[in-house]
């Protein structure tokens, strides 16, 4: 009797042994291996994920993944966790992740259905739109006024891709150049060299807000898309994605999104203490509210009165 206890004993420890192995495959049994995370980190998506004056990297997506870090360190049990910062560009992050170069890809990475065939990712931490910035002395306002102009967007961005197409289907004879990174994008503007930057507003804001004459320039109230933005991983790591997913849920569902929001949009920030004054969106509180991954625009192009009724309870 006493024998088939232990026997039992052994053999629920050796059940639970291997169920955690099993949560240890992967991306958690590579971190555990290491003892270190990689995070692809931007150079200049301010507010999400930049170099600053100091030329450390920072910003609201870095924020949020070391959220997903010491969740992850915890979760593994790890005393410590060495964290290694892998600039990325729009044109590398998806093969640096898939290649197992980068862990997580803290930056300003557009959720969609083409994209989720590569990679996957975490519930949605922003909600911005695909607008048009120029000098307010070219008069653009509309994606019509770009007929016949030279057009600027960072080269592997859904907001180029998308350019390309509209270009095409409306025959506006648009010559599209692309960029290294937003910051060579917005320079071609500030230079002549291109009438517009077409790219997310919320970036166009910031590197305008940053510029050496902020005045001179305006964003389209047209919006030409609706783009949710998540913090990437690899695809078909489930125990992985349940570790962030969980990780970013709490953050949402917690209330703590509100101070990271908070510091990075509404308060100064760093290189040169400019506020965005950026509040929150009614979609990104849908999200907030209900965390999401989704990458289809029809889920965040608009939310329903019903939901907007919940949230106005909440305020």
């Amino acid at each position: 009797m006493k024998l088939s206890k232990v026997i039992a004993v052994l053999i629920g420890a050796g059940v639970i042994a291997s169920a955690a192995q099993a949560q240890e495959t992967g991306t958690l049994k590579k971190i555990k291996e290491t003892g270190t995370i990689t995070l692809g980190v931007r150079d200049s998506s301010i507010p999400f994920s930049y170099l600053d004056d100091k030329q450390s990297y920072q910003g609201y997506s870095i924020d949020l993944c070391l959220k997903i870090v010491t969740a992850v360190q915890k979760q593994l049990g790890l005393s410590s966790l060495k964290v290694v910062m892998n600039p990325v560009t729009s044109a590398t992050r998806i093969p640096l992740m898939a290649n197992g170069t980068v862990d997580l890809e803290c930056g300003s990475t557009t959720n969609n259905v083409e994209r989720q065939k590569q990679v996957a990712f975490a519930p949605t931490t922003f909600v911005t739109a695909n607008r048009i910035l120029s000098k307010k002395s070219s008069n653009i306002k509309t994606l019509a006024d770009l007929k016949g102009k030279t057009v600027v967007s960072t080269s592997g961005t859904s907001n180029l891709k998308q350019l390309t197409t509209l270009n095409a289907d409306q025959n506006l004879g648009i010559n599209i150049m692309p960029a290294k990174d937003h910051a060579e994008a917005f320079l071609m503007v500030e230079t002549g060299r291109a009438a517009a930057f077409v790219m997310d507003d919320i970036l166009l804001a910031s590197l305008a807000a940053n510029s050496k004459s902020p005045a001179d320039y305006e964003i389209s109230k047209e919006a030409l898309s609706v783009e949710p933005y998540g913090i990437m991983l690899r695809k078909d790591d489930a125990p992985f994605k349940k570790a962030v997913d969980t990780a970013i849920g709490n953050v949402l569902t917690s209330g703590d999104i509100n101070r990271i929001y908070h510091k990075w949009f509404l308060q100064p920030i760093p290189p040169k203490g400019i506020a965005l004054n950026w509040p929150i969106s009614d979609q990104f509180k849908a999200v907030i509210a209900k965390p999401t991954d989704s990458g289809e625009p029809s889920a965040y192009a608009a939310v329903p009165e019903a939901q907007k009724a919940v949230l106005k309870k909440k305020k």
